[in-house]
């Protein structure tokens, strides 16, 4: 079958502000720029930003058209959640918030009691969940 568990996963999404975004993800969170496009002002180019960790099987994409930008529409379940396993460390929290992410609370009660959510400059939530993955 041609998707399977091995197949990598690429996360879309359009900015306001791919600098801002950069603080955000790489700086508050700790991810690294895998790539990094400037396309210019020409009309159907786009500026790309994507974001991931060394071996990781997904990666975060965004990007900003600057002559025909696309405003991000997220709403409050538009979530990217991250499995810590462990307790959220508030040095992380501080440093989301630093970078630019706001802390929020959840309509589901269950990231409020397992976890933090943060939303970034463009709307979109990170959560970072204390409980760890189990598909079991």
């Amino acid at each position: 079958m041609p998707f399977d568990a091995r197949s990598h996963v690429r996360i879309a999404r359009p900015s306001r502000d791919l600098a801002a975004a950069e603080r955000f993800w790489a700086g508050g969170l700790g991810m690294s720029v895998v790539c990094r496009i400037e396309a210019g002002p020409q009309q159907g180019e786009h500026d790309l930003l994507m974001l991931g960790l060394p071996e990781a099987g997904w990666h975060l994409e965004l990007v900003h058209e600057a002559g025909r930008p696309v405003r991000p529409r997220p709403t409050e379940e538009d979530l990217l959640v991250l499995y810590l396993d462990e307790p959220v460390p508030d040095e992380l929290v501080t440093r989301l918030e630093r970078h630019g992410g706001r802390r929020v609370p959840s309509p589901n009660p269950y990231w409020n009691e397992w976890g933090v959510t943060i939303e970034d400059l463009d709307g979109y939530r990170l959560v970072l969940c204390r409980r760890g993955w189990s598909n079991a």
